[in-house]
Parts: C-alpha cells; structure tokens; sequence
C-alpha cells in the first residue's frame, strides 16, 4: 500500500515540476500577448471615439439638410436614416 502511494505521490511530484517548468517557459510569450492586448484595447477604444465624432459631424451635415428648402430636404432625410 504505501509503495502505491509512495508511487503516485512521485507522479504527481513529476507532473507538478512539468507544469511548473512550462509556465516558466511560457512567460514571455504571456507577457507579449498581454501587452499586445493591452494596445489592442486602447486601438479599439480610439476608434470607436473616432467613429462617434464623425457619426456626430454626419448627424449635423443631415439635420442641416433636413432643415432647409427644397429637394435637399429629402437628402436630409436620407442621411438620417444612414446615422440610425
């Protein structure tokens, strides 16, 4: 019984410094995606800024247009539409 034990208690000593040794390894690479994450973040994050301010400015440009006389009223409405 205790050489089963003794066995498996060996085993798992074996597997526990693998893994121990991989993550060690693996740093770097762990490192890197992180910071690339991070960057991806903050990309995604202007862009959307950047998207709201021009969908902004594109709202002003249709409710102009809207707003006027004549056959522009009606490209007006379109660009609403476009914005929704």
């Amino acid at each position: 019984m205790e050489a089963v034990i003794e066995k498996e208690c060996s085993a798992l000593g074996g597997l526990f410094q693998t893994v121990i040794g991989d993550m060690k390894s693996s740093y770097p690479i762990w490192e890197d995606f992180i910071t690339k994450a991070g960057k991806l973040q903050s990309q995604l994050r202007a862009t959307a800024g950047a998207v709201a301010a021009f969908l902004d400015s594109f709202q002003k440009v249709a409710d102009l247009a809207t707003n006027s006389r004549g056959g522009t009223r009606d490209i007006g409405s379109a660009l609403t539409r476009i914005c929704m």
